[in-house]
């Protein structure tokens, strides 16, 4: 029998902004929710295999101090476990790797209240926003950043190692003044601070504390570690970044 361990359930006070339960419940509309990302800074990215361990990973991240998660549509198991999650009530769960009008309508069905995409298209941009849902489509380029400026501030950088990294993301602030990223993508403990670091940075994705394996594993108690440990990073980062420079 496949071994699991515990989740430690009183929640760590490591965290850069508080999201309770009740905060989690009275956002309603797609800025609310984007402030939310903003608030937390990172956006834990969720490859689920069983919709049986979306509640235990769930439990995981809000112990973390992370009441946050973007389901990625890469199993069958995707749409339950976002159903299972946002029931809830104090997580946000958005759905990630989204490419078709379809999958919109499925996440929204299932209580996302946000929606990622790798790439940008406008038939998603503008279904999540008829079912009145926070979109983050991908733009790496500035033409592709041009492109979403159309009725969106806020794209997902990705894949960001690969496309320039931190380095890329603030050449494109520079002529894309009020224009956020939410990089994913090649992102860990070793370079988050690098990314949380540049002010048009809005959130960071990633999966290094959620990763495939320790899901699998049933490894909760590490993966609410590996959580705390990121958030800490991230309250530390935004400390300095909210210093007022002499």
């Amino acid at each position: 029998m496949e071994s699991r361990s515990e989740v430690v359930t009183e929640p760590t006070t490591q965290t850069a902004h508080t999201l309770s339960g009740s905060a989690v419940g009275a956002l309603a509309l797609p800025m609310d929710v984007l402030s939310a990302l903003r608030t937390a800074c990172l956006v834990p990215v969720v490859v689920l295999d069983e919709a049986a361990q979306a509640d235990d990973l769930a439990t995981a991240l809000v112990a973390g101090g992370l009441p946050i998660a973007e389901v990625a549509f890469r199993t069958v198991a995707a749409l339950d476990s976002i159903r299972v999650m946002s029931a809830r009530g104090d997580v946000i769960v958005g759905a990630g790797t989204v490419v078709t009008v379809a999958q919109v309508d499925q996440a929204v069905a299932a209580g996302a209240r946000f929606v990622v995409s790798p790439g940008l298209s406008r038939d998603v941009v503008e279904r999540c926003q008829e079912n009145g849902v926070l979109v983050l489509p991908g733009a790496v380029t500035a033409t592709e950043v041009q492109a979403a400026l159309e009725g969106l501030t806020t794209v997902k950088f990705f894949p960001a190692h690969t496309s320039g990294g931190p380095a890329a993301i603030a050449a494109l602030g520079a002529p894309f003044a009020g224009v956020s990223f939410v990089p994913t993508g090649g992102i860990g403990p070793k370079n988050l601070a690098e990314y949380l670091s540049l002010p048009m940075v809005a959130a960071v994705g990633g999966s290094w504390m959620v990763s495939r394996d320790l899901v699998k594993a049933g490894d909760f108690a590490r993966i609410q570690r590996l959580t705390a440990d990121a958030v800490a990073v991230a309250k530390t980062v935004l400390a300095s970044r909210t210093q007022p420079t002499s």
